[in-house]
């Protein structure tokens, strides 16, 4: 059976094939008989448009290519949720990369992007390479999601306030009474604002030589390996405010390994308030960095850089909240 052409809608409808592309594209400009009469032809014939011929004659793609740090890490499933319902309002379709993949196979899927020619790019989470964003925010609209870095001229970042959440979760453990408090670190800008923000809290509390830092890589095995240097050292501490909730897992994880219960031996927070810390059975208490409004926040900022490429860069920030769960109680 023959596929039926614009050429085929256009008889049916008593139009021009002109027409029918107004119609099909959404323009105001036709009247609601006409507009009817092409969505009913539409309808009886089957007709789908062809996205490659549309692509030619609109020099656009309407896809977004969205590069991911980490496809495994949870925090990304609400913040992707959030970016694909403001694309897909504006018409636009996500194209996802796993950049892990992209530094085992050492390819560049930022060249694979631009060579699709998609109508912008979004970089979510911290990358490996900025110098392969650099060269594809030369090619076309590009924001960071969820991360604080590259800083690139013409390329908005939108991000959680990490220094608030990160101070959120230690006065909660100072609040509890807890002094003796470790932070399990993690990488790149945010891992730094994160830390940062843990040692300044206790700095300004008087509990400055009570902090403990330690080093995690945001794994859950990361997480584990940190918790069992941290519960061997002499002065155990009696609270771990991990980096995120894949390395507060794996913090407790280690803290029942060796035999002390959580909250009552062992308080733990955890921040990014995945799925993780909702499961009952282990009911983190998280920050929750709002990686939902960060998505739809992303997205915008990208229709707008489409729209005004030359528009200057902006820094968004949204607003982190505590989520209180089971995971922290005053020290025994």
């Amino acid at each position: 059976m023959r596929t039926p052409t614009i050429r085929d809608v256009a008889e049916r409808a008593g139009v021009s094939k002109s027409l029918v592309s107004l119609v099909l594209r959404g323009s105001e400009g036709v009247r609601p008989e006409k507009r009817a009469a092409v969505l009913a032809a539409v309808e009886e014939l089957g007709y789908r448009p062809n996205a490659a011929a549309r692509s030619l004659s609109e020099r656009r793609t309407r896809t977004v290519g969205v590069l991911l740090n980490d496809l495994r890490n949870p925090w990304f499933v609400e913040l992707l949720d959030g970016l694909n319902s403001r694309l897909y309002d504006s018409g636009l379709r996500m194209l996802l990369a796993d950049g892990r993949l992209n530094r085992r196979l050492g390819e560049d899927l930022t060249r694979a992007f631009t060579d699709l020619r998609v109508d912008g790019l979004i970089a979510v989470g911290t990358l490996q390479d900025p110098e392969a964003l650099r060269a594809a925010a030369g090619r076309v609209p590009t924001v960071v999601a969820g991360a604080r870095e590259p800083e690139l001229p013409g390329v908005d970042v939108v991000a959680n306030d990490d220094e608030h959440g990160a101070r959120l979760a230690t006065e909660h453990l100072i609040g509890l009474g807890h002094r003796h408090i470790a932070h399990i670190t993690g990488p790149g800008a945010v891992g730094e604002l994160r830390r940062r923000s843990f040692e300044a809290v206790m700095r300004e509390h008087g509990l400055a030589g009570e902090a403990v830092t330690e080093q995690g890589d945001l794994t859950e095995e990361g997480g584990y390996r940190a918790t069992v240097r941290l519960l061997s050292r002499p002065r155990r501490p009696t609270a771990v405010f991990a980096v995120n909730d894949m390395t507060c897992v794996g913090a407790l994880s280690a803290a029942e390994e060796s035999g002390l219960t959580v909250p009552r031996d062992l308080s733990l927070v955890g921040y990014d308030n995945t799925y993780l810390a909702r499961l009952r059975h282990l009911w983190l208490t998280t920050v929750d960095n709002a990686s939902h409004d960060v998505g739809r926040r992303a997205a915008q900022h990208l229709l707008d850089r489409i729209e005004t490429p030359d528009r200057p860069r902006a820094v968004d920030l949204a607003l982190p909240a505590l989520e209180v769960r089971g995971s922290t109680a005053p020290p025994a």
